[in-house]
């Protein structure tokens, strides 16, 4: 791809930013037959997009706010995800558990508008429960004064999984797309930006890339980007930090999922089953600093133990903790202060010298803020018009072997072929790509990501001819980030 880059004068897109957003973004554009350049600072999805709750959802809580334009373009979506890619996008069982005479009416009421909304897209019918065919789904329940529940369905997902998936596919139509490229600045002729200039950061080699249309896609780093442009630019980013715990299976046994509709923040709060284990979440707090690693604030990890604490039996300590993490919400600035009353739709805007920037919205939608800024692009650079034709492609790895999650319970043999498989097939550059992106171990047992590590950083250095000095780095790098995930105090 680097030769590729070196060889091509000009592109008809460079999109800045290689999350679910700018990946999306790229597939698009490169399958509607235009030339494609992503750069990616980190690694792809390294943000926000790998810190999700894990959910392809129409957004339940969208509902309740009456964004009903929202929900239903994001049951769109969701459907055509789980039909798109059935490798790491599937159908979960959630259960509404019932404490109040009026929740059954009112929740059952709300599911079966979520239903009717989803339309032939649908995942399966919503139900009433008794008390006992509530137990039997969720047996970890606090049974006291349960009087049964609702069961819905949503859809649930790999996030970082997917967006290599997304990656490959945009690949695979001629998109070239490159992490660890931060942009450093914009090329500009006569007040219209013409381009960027990208930095190799394993080399620091800097390169000019010229482009008919630049696409900002950068999320919680879109005003960064935006003041590249505009020095005056004035943010429109109010950033929202969500945590997630995650616990073992014995708190939750069984496939169903919790949705817990309301917290003392007006959250919903879920308990889903992943890989084996449950992830709690999530928190809402706004942050005045954006970091590429947000860190867990202890108020965040209280709320979730509090919370989860009063529906189950068993209630999860700091010590049951195996890995926390936290994502940084790139919401739009509104006209409230409370962040969770800020709607999740995107926005598209087009600045004095060209450049687009696409950012809000949600993991669910990213298909259709792609094709909504490609058509905006498309036209904005004079191109020749071409319809998308992503929503019924069927995305990379469709039939292939997918890298397990857990790499727990791997030979040294099974372990060395996956890490083969991520280096020559997915762009995997560190110890922490692979320990947090392309398998999920980082998030599913922090404890047992810092142990592995120096194997896996050995096995990475002989595949790509790295030295004793470059794996010493890799592992005091990792740790540095691997120990925020570590829940004790």
């Amino acid at each position: 791809m680097i030769q590729q880059l070196e060889s091509q004068t000009e592109w008809d897109v460079c999109i800045i930013g290689g999350g679910a957003t700018g990946l999306g973004t790229a597939l698009d554009a490169a399958s509607r037959g235009l030339k494609t350049i992503l750069f990616e600072q980190y690694d792809f999805a390294k943000g926000t997009s790998s810190k999700s709750t894990k959910l392809v959802h129409g957004g339940v809580r969208y509902l309740q706010q009456g964004n009903i334009r929202l929900v239903m373009e994001a049951l769109k979506e969701r459907g055509l995800l789980l039909k798109n890619a059935p490798h790491l996008v599937h159908n979960q069982q959630f259960i509404v558990p019932n404490y109040k005479w009026w929740e059954k009416p009112f929740y059952g009421i709300g599911l079966k508008i979520y239903d009717w909304m989803a339309g032939k897209l649908g995942l399966g019918p919503s139900a009433l429960l008794s008390k006992e065919e509530t137990l039997a789904l969720a047996p970890t329940l606090d049974a006291e004064g349960l009087t049964g529940g609702v069961v819905y369905h949503d859809g649930q997902f790999d996030d970082a999984r997917l967006a290599i998936s997304i990656a490959q596919t945009a690949v695979q139509y001629g998109a070239v797309v490159l992490n660890y490229f931060p942009v450093t600045g914009l090329l500009k002729m006569q007040q219209k930006v013409c381009g960027v200039w990208a930095k190799d950061s394993q080399t620091g080699k800097e390169r000019e890339v010229k482009s008919k249309v630049v696409i900002n896609a950068t999320g919680v780093f879109t005003d960064t980007v935006m003041k590249m442009d505009d020095p005056k630019h004035e943010s429109i980013i109010s950033p929202s930090q969500g945590i997630h715990l995650v616990v073992d299976k014995e708190f939750l046994p069984g496939d169903t999922a919790i949705m817990v509709p309301r917290t003392d923040d007006g959250r919903v709060l879920f308990a889903v089953p992943w890989h084996n284990k449950i992830v709690l979440g999530t928190t809402d707090t706004p942050v005045n600093s954006i970091s590429a690693e947000p860190v867990p604030f202890e108020e965040e990890i209280d709320f979730i133990l509090t919370h989860i604490g009063r529906y189950l039996t068993k209630d999860p300590q700091r010590s049951d903790v195996k890995s926390m993490f936290a994502g940084l919400r790139p919401l739009v600035k509104g006209k409230t202060k409370k962040t969770a009353a800020l709607a999740r739709d995107h926005l598209i805007t087009i600045a004095d010298s060209g450049m687009i920037t696409i950012t809000g919205g949600k993991w669910t939608t990213y298909r259709k803020m792609a094709e909504d800024v490609v058509d905006i692009a498309m036209e904005k650079a004079g191109l020749e018009k071409k319809d998308c034709i992503t929503e019924d492609m069927k995305l990379a790895d469709y039939s292939a072997t997918v890298i397990p999650a857990d790499i727990n319970s791997l030979s040294n043999d099974e372990l060395k072929a996956i890490v083969q498989q991520s280096v020559t097939e997915e762009m995997c550059m560190t110890t922490e790509d692979f320990l947090s992106r392309r398998t999920r171990q980082l998030l599913l047992d922090a404890r047992f990501a810092i142990t592995i590590a120096p194997v896996v950083a050995t096995m990475l250095a002989e595949e790509m001819n790295k030295d004793e000095n470059w794996i010493k780095e890799q592992i005091n790098n990792f740790n540095a980030i691997a120990k925020n995930y570590l829940p004790l105090k």
